[in-house]
């Protein structure tokens, strides 16, 4: 037996019940946002990534063309755009 004279994992079971019915009261408060809304931070989420990548890309094509080097720029700042805006996104899914 444990505290309170009830059996070893009933105050355990307790615990998850009331959370479990917290959890679900709280889900009918706030209802589950709409499917445009959800296909908005969608696009939201793309446009953050893809916009540095093209920044970037589009800056490292330049110095390549003003200095006659290939992909020299291109190619890491290209990468580089990619880490800021997957990095952006991230930042903003936890925001949310």
């Amino acid at each position: 037996m444990s505290e309170a004279g009830r059996p070893n994992g009933a105050g355990k079971l307790a615990d998850a019940a009331k959370r479990a019915a917290e959890r679900a009261a709280e889900g009918r408060e706030v209802p589950e946002p709409s499917l445009g809304r959800r296909l908005g931070q969608i696009g939201i989420l793309g446009w953050t990534i893809v916009v540095p990548m093209l920044a970037g890309l589009f800056i490292g094509r330049w110095l390549d063309r003003l200095a006659d080097t290939g992909v020299f720029f291109s190619a890491p700042l290209l990468m580089l755009g990619a880490a800021f805006g997957f990095w952006s996104a991230w930042k903003w899914m936890h925001k949310l």
